[in-house]
């Protein structure tokens, strides 16, 4: 009876727990780069983890690796590959650019007559290149220490990848516990599907890769670019990041054709303006929707949104996360106001094997 006639505890109560909640997100805000890093881990640690179970399926004799050998194993794997690749990749450019060092007045030359051959630039001193990139390179400090920014955060990243794959189950135990325990159930089926989804995200975007890199691999070779599978093999990796790496490989391919002829330059261009069309509007949607189970209107709103949220990191995960969303959505949402029941093969699917 005092309780309901004195309401001022239950009020200090709301009120302090309104604080202590907005108080978490303001932190969330302050630190909200790291938790989009740790965000982005959890996330890769999530789709890598088949690769840590197949070959912690091989057998030598009574020896089978563990999830720490197997990622030490990938990680080896994938060292060995990208140095036997730069030992063939980085002699020809580096004999290439111990040239062009020494050659660079007469390509400025060349360059500057070519130059005046078009129309409104008759009037443009090329011979003051020197001077801009003189004045571009004044900002060279800053680029480099954004690069080693850039580097610590991939290196931290890889590190936390690291983690969440040896130490994922406990991880994903601990988070579980953080709900009601009537709960617990549920969000672990739910979150199990919504990990076959983000699996499936990998195999989607490896297909992404996988096609520029062949079709910039015919095109650049039939084109005579030099170091076309350089250029090949960076379009396909950068392709993981949307529109910025489309853009630096389309800059990288520009500059190596641009130095051997108008032609080569042009047909760049032009493979470039083809391909992006076709794969932001044809290629992308579809694969995403056979591998995710996305709509393309849902994939393309989803990568502008994450991008404009978070810039590349928001673009990279934009797509798993709308399928991670989705997933919760579909569970909780839709199941709710259709009094959905959850299929039979999802109640098999027990939480005993949480897994990154």
């Amino acid at each position: 009876m005092s309780a309901v006639l004195n309401p001022a505890p239950k009020r200090r109560a709301d009120i302090l727990f309104t604080l202590a909640v907005l108080g978490a997100l303001y932190a969330a805000y302050i630190v909200r780069n790291v938790l989009l890093l740790i965000y982005v881990s959890a996330l890769f640690a999530v789709v890598l983890s088949p690769l840590i179970q197949l070959i912690g399926g091989i057998h030598i004799g009574k020896w089978r690796p563990g999830h720490g050998i197997a990622l030490l194993i990938l990680i080896l794997g994938l060292a060995t590959i990208l140095t036997l690749f730069l030992i063939f990749a980085i002699p020809p450019i580096f004999h290439d650019a111990r040239s062009l060092a020494t050659e660079w007045p007469k390509r400025l030359t060349d360059l500057t007559n070519k130059a005046r051959s078009f129309p409104f630039l008759e009037e443009v001193d090329m011979t003051k290149i020197d001077d801009y990139v003189a004045a571009a390179s004044g900002g060279a400090f800053g680029f480099f220490r954004g690069l080693a920014g850039g580097i610590f955060g991939l290196f931290t990243g890889i590190i936390l990848t690291a983690y969440f794959i040896i130490d994922g189950e406990r991880v994903f135990a601990w988070a579980i516990t953080m709900v009601p325990f009537d709960q617990r159930d549920r969000l672990s089926r739910t979150l199990l599907r919504a990990e076959d989804r983000l699996r499936h995200w990998l195999l989607g975007q490896g297909l992404i890769m996988l096609t520029i890199g062949i079709c910039s691999l015919i095109v650049f070779g039939f084109l005579h670019v030099r170091y076309f599978y350089v250029l090949a093999a960076y379009a396909a990796l950068a392709n993981i990041v949307p529109v910025v790496g489309a853009l630096s490989s389309l800059v990288l391919a520009s500059i190596v054709a641009a130095f051997d002829s108008w032609h080569k330059l042009l047909g760049v261009l032009i493979f470039y303006a083809i391909y992006y069309q076709l794969e932001s509007a044809f290629l992308t949607p579809r694969i995403m929707k056979s591998t995710v189970d996305l709509p393309p209107l849902g994939v393309i709103t989803a990568l502008m949104i994450g991008g404009a949220m978070a810039g590349i990191l928001g673009a990279l995960v934009a797509v798993p996360t709308a399928a991670l969303v989705a997933v919760l959505v579909d569970e909780y949402l839709v199941r709710k106001h259709r009094g959905g029941i959850p299929h039979d093969h999802e109640l098999e699917h027990t939480a005993t094997s949480h897994e990154f």
